[in-house]
């Protein structure tokens, strides 16, 4: 008897600028079908169009990618109201109230949810787990990384929820900072300490667009991370180790070691580079997106549940942002 391939439902909630990139993605595959698109108030010229979110409980899956202030809402409703699969967009939630009921949530319920941090499932994140910790770059130490662009001072932006201080003041750690919190969190553990130092560099809107976080952790890594929507596209990585470093660039990843390399005077002189290959942040960022929204729809297909340990990496993750923000 030959096998039917069962085509699975998937929902949205929202459907442009982001939400469009995930939606090409799904639209790929050939057995699910995107049947709904919600809106709380539009009705665009789509049939899959519904402004009512209950049309949206008998799908195998369901999509959050609305702005961030929306995510407890949609997730409270879902799980209580529908069995599906929950792929929500970074950060989970924007409350101290929102964090008490992820915590509390059954392990079932965990079990059925993936927050997106995507770059747990880049190719960064593959040279990370193969070279930290390694003879080449012994302990690490530092970790420096810079990832900015001016989208601050484009005429959008102004208009756009995310540069509104009153409900996203800060927007620059909430957006893009969290996924390098993350990401440090996910490799080195528990932190220890933690500096924040917003700016509004603009004055475009009233929420922050630049942000520096330095972050201790108790294996005694020290990582910053400086973004900005209000300075040039900067895409730039160095980690620090007690025998090499090792460095990522829109062109290149390097790996130079060991420490004691000596010039003829023996006097400590750059180490030579080992390691050498093509690496680009766009093309990091768009694989990670798509396997991390592929790694979810296996997830559907195999009837699988998700690791709670990562469900809880993720809530650890948004509290350390909202404890930034003071919330």
């Amino acid at each position: 008897m030959i096998g039917v391939l069962l085509t699975h439902k998937i929902g949205f909630i929202g459907y442009r600028n982001h939400a469009k990139k995930l939606l090409d993605i799904v639209e790929e595959e050939e057995n699910f079908e995107v049947s709904k698109l919600y809106h709380p108030t539009k009705n665009i010229d789509d049939s899959r169009i519904t402004n009512n979110l209950e049309d949206l409980y008998e799908c195998d899956g369901i999509i959050i990618a609305s702005p961030n202030a929306t995510h407890f809402e949609y997730i409270k409703k879902i799980v209580e109201n529908s069995k599906c699969y929950i792929f929500c967009e970074k950060p989970p939630v924007t409350s101290k109230e929102g964090i008490e009921y992820l915590e509390t949530l059954t392990v079932e319920n965990k079990g059925r949810i993936l927050f997106n941090f995507n770059l747990r499932f880049s190719e960064l994140k593959k040279y990370l787990d193969k070279y930290l910790n390694s003879d080449l770059i012994g302990i690490p130490v530092q970790i420096n990384i810079i990832a900015s662009m001016g989208l601050a001072f484009k005429e959008k932006y102004v208009e756009n929820w995310r540069s509104n201080g009153e409900n996203n003041m800060h927007n620059i750690i909430e957006n893009v900072s969290i996924h390098w919190i993350d990401l440090m969190s996910y490799i080195f553990g528990e932190k220890e300490e933690i500096d924040y130092f917003p700016r509004l560099i603009s004055k475009n809107g009233t929420s922050f667009d630049t942000s520096l976080l330095n972050l201790k952790f108790k294996t005694g890594t020290v990582a910053s991370i400086f973004n900005s929507y209000a300075t040039p596209s900067i895409e730039n990585i160095t980690i620090i180790g007690t025998n090499g470093n090792m460095t990522f660039d829109n062109k290149m990843v390097q790996v130079f070691s060991p420490r004691d390399s000596f010039d003829e005077n023996g006097l400590f002189v750059k180490p030579k580079c080992v390691f050498k290959n093509e690496f680009s942040f766009s093309k990091n960022g768009k694989e990670s997106l798509r396997n991390s929204l592929n790694y979810f729809l296996r997830h559907i297909e195999n009837s699988e549940m998700f690791n709670i340990e990562d469900f809880d990496t993720s809530v650890i993750s948004n509290k350390s942002v909202l404890q930034l923000k003071g919330d």
